[in-house]
């Protein structure tokens, strides 16, 4: 939920997610597909709240959030809902780019959720006052940082090291993305695999692969050092 990035190759689109967490908070649940409100989702859950930060339907839709918006805002530590269950009701609705629009959203804290919907992509963010949706190309790579964590010169860096990468790199997989998503660069504080003297660590690396029609997620958990592979059949091709 706090670094994500976006890359499409060889008629499969690539969503990579790092969960950057205090250590103190409760294991998250491995991926598993759930039915709620008639639509097939595959996601891991936080305990802590019920939702998510990352999940696939199986209408060829992808939702990953971002803690903050724009920059690092004020925490008042109490809020309507959590982000996470923003995003779990997002993505279960018949429409997750119109519910996104329509949504009321007084009263809960800043984010950021990257919205893959019908071959179409999307950067929405909720900034506590006012809505955010900026429709973005397909056939471009993107990489996004948690404004809570990563000031504007950490998010610079990070952007140029993705840069060197898509730039370096002729990327024929899913795992050559994971390999630079659990890179850190010999840094704790900043890195993608980050380790902050707060307890704040990168504790997993989730990745989804769409390829015609099904969605493969793959999830690193970077504690256990285990890998799950899950998969979700889609109700239609993925046209690429």
């Amino acid at each position: 939920m706090c670094t994500v990035s976006f890359i499409s190759r060889n008629n499969t689109v690539y969503l990579t997610s790092n969960r950057d967490e205090n250590i103190a908070r409760r294991k998250a649940f491995l991926p598993e597909v759930q039915k709620i409100n008639d639509t097939n989702i595959l996601f891991p859950k936080d305990p802590h709240g019920g939702g998510s930060w990352f999940i696939i339907n199986e209408n060829k839709c992808v939702g990953i959030l971002l803690n903050g918006a724009f920059t690092k805002h004020v925490s008042t530590g109490v809020y309507k809902r959590s982000r996470g269950l923003i995003l779990l009701e997002v993505m279960t609705s018949f429409n997750p780019y119109q519910s996104l629009s329509i949504m009321e959203l007084e009263d809960i804290e800043p984010f950021t959720l990257i919205l893959f919907q019908e071959n179409k992509l999307y950067e929405y963010r909720w900034d506590g006052n006012k809505k955010h949706m900026l429709p973005l190309s397909i056939e471009s790579d993107y990489i996004w940082s948690s404004s809570t964590l990563y000031d504007l010169q950490s998010k610079n860096k990070r952007e140029n090291l993705f840069k060197d990468f898509i730039d370096n790199t002729s990327i024929q997989n899913g795992d050559q993305i994971v390999d630079f998503h659990q890179s850190n660069q010999e840094d704790l504080e900043n890195g993608f695999v980050m380790k902050r003297n707060s307890g704040v660590e990168t504790l997993s690396v989730t990745q989804a692969a769409l390829n015609l029609g099904t969605a493969n997620l793959v999830h690193h958990d970077l504690k256990e050092k285990t890998i799950n592979h899950t998969a979700l059949k889609m109700t239609s091709n993925l046209d690429l």
